[in-house]
């Protein structure tokens, strides 16, 4: 029997990709969002009935900096019935030490302490060089961050996140895990560059910045300053190489390597994605 499926942020980089790969496996999807087909607003407590009564499985993706509502939502979500919960977290969350991230420490305590969820810590996605902050850089030719050219992280493919976050929510024995989601190496942030220049036959580089140089560019282009303050310690928290650690989980649970940042990089330059 298929599974009827609730979906944070249906709409969104991940939950949109999801909600898809769902669909075509045959089970029932809800992509909520305050855009969605399924209406959710983490501020209206009104919506989330909607959205979890007689689902089998949730897909949580943590509001962006208010942690509040998070513990609430849960419990409505146990009370309904919901069997399974998966949430999308960060790698390295035990390291923030309060800078950020506060919304994701509070939304994987509420997932464990049902008994019934997993946790899903990803490393930061290869996506960012195309749909995020980075995207941007890489088309403009220059990509200008604070951190070394050597500083490294282990890039996963949302593919592959999305992959797992299918599977564990629509089998069973996954319940109260944490998961490490990584690509399959570890790739500096100036090897990532020369990849894509050479994918895409361009002149792209890479340029290290200081932190308050860095900071002043995110300002000249509009970041408010929470957003100037989360990306700067996060490069912090990369710089102290603690996301270079590449996993075991993404191939194991799906029975297939993870998929290479060069294979990616190659597809992507023939959709044109960084003309």
């Amino acid at each position: 029997m298929a599974d009827d499926v609730a979906v944070l942020a249906g709409t969104g980089k991940s939950g949109r990709r999801l909600a898809a790969a769902l669909r075509v496996a045959g089970h029932r999807v809800r992509a909520a969002g305050r855009r969605g087909p399924v209406r959710f607003d983490w501020d209206e407590p009104a919506t989330w009935a909607g959205v979890v009564d007689g689902a089998d499985a949730l897909y949580l993706v943590a509001p962006y900096r208010d942690p509040t509502p998070i513990a609430p939502f849960v419990d409505t979500a146990v009370a309904a019935g919901v069997r399974r919960l998966a949430m999308i977290s960060g790698r390295g969350l035990e390291h923030f030490d309060g800078r950020f991230g506060d919304t994701m420490v509070e939304a994987e305590r509420a997932v464990a302490a049902t008994g019934r969820g997993t946790v899903l810590r990803a490393s930061n996605f290869v996506q960012s060089f195309t749909e995020d902050a980075l995207g941007p850089g890489v088309r403009s030719g220059r990509l200008a961050l604070p951190a070394k050219a050597e500083v490294a992280d282990a890039f996963v493919d949302l593919t592959d996140v999305v992959a797992v976050a299918a599977h564990v929510l629509t089998t069973p024995g996954h319940e109260g895990r944490t998961y490490e989601l990584t690509g399959p190496a570890s790739l500096s942030f100036g090897e990532a560059v020369d990849v894509i220049a050479a994918a895409t036959d361009r002149d792209i580089r890479y340029e290290a910045l200081e932190p308050d140089a860095y900071a002043a560019e995110l300002r000249a282009d509009g970041a408010d300053e929470a957003t100037v303050e989360e990306l700067v310690g996060l490069f912090a928290i990369m710089s102290e190489g603690h996301l270079d650690a590449v996993g075991d989980d993404v191939p194991r649970l799906l029975g297939r390597p993870a998929r290479p940042f060069r294979e990616w990089a190659v597809e992507q330059a023939a959709l044109g994605a960084w003309h």
